[in-house]
């Protein structure tokens, strides 16, 4: 199964998406880096949003991007994933960052394959604030196989 019918097997809708205030997706030689996309689910870890929220809500990233993605690229095929820098709203004391970035590394190895294409460098940082009080906001960076 190729990544793009494994994400729609998934249930991830793809949409068509109008230009923007800035770029969702650019694209330098062979790489798409993406600009931060923010979690519906609003909450800050570790003031009552759980880290299965959190999950949800980097999961929830994680499908935003590959929409993103899919409107430069035409398809979720060809690609590599390189790097995801996850940002979570979280108190001071929260320290599962980790875990809660998590539910976009899933969700893009279920996709592209834990050990092959979609396994990729990370950093899960922790955030005062998210804009609009997202939970997450993850950036990613895809390479187009040759």
């Amino acid at each position: 199964m190729t990544p793009q019918e494994k994400a729609e097997s998934l249930g991830i809708k793809f949409t068509k998406q109008e230009p923007a205030y800035l770029a969702m997706v650019v694209r330098t030689g062979n790489l798409l880096i993406t600009s931060g996309h923010v979690s519906d689910i609003k909450g800050k870890l570790g003031d009552g949003t759980t880290v299965e929220q959190g999950k949800l809500a980097a999961r929830e990233c994680a499908e935003k991007i590959l929409n993103s993605i899919w409107n430069i690229h035409g398809s979720l095929n060809g690609l590599r994933v390189l790097k995801l820098l996850g940002c979570v709203n979280s108190t001071l004391d929260f320290h599962e960052q980790h875990l809660v970035i998590n539910g976009c590394s899933d969700l893009l190895h279920e996709i592209y394959g834990k050990t092959t294409d979609g396994f990729h460098a990370r950093s899960a940082l922790g955030f005062a604030q998210i804009p609009t009080g997202s939970a997450v906001e993850v950036e990613a960076i895809f390479e187009i196989k040759s």
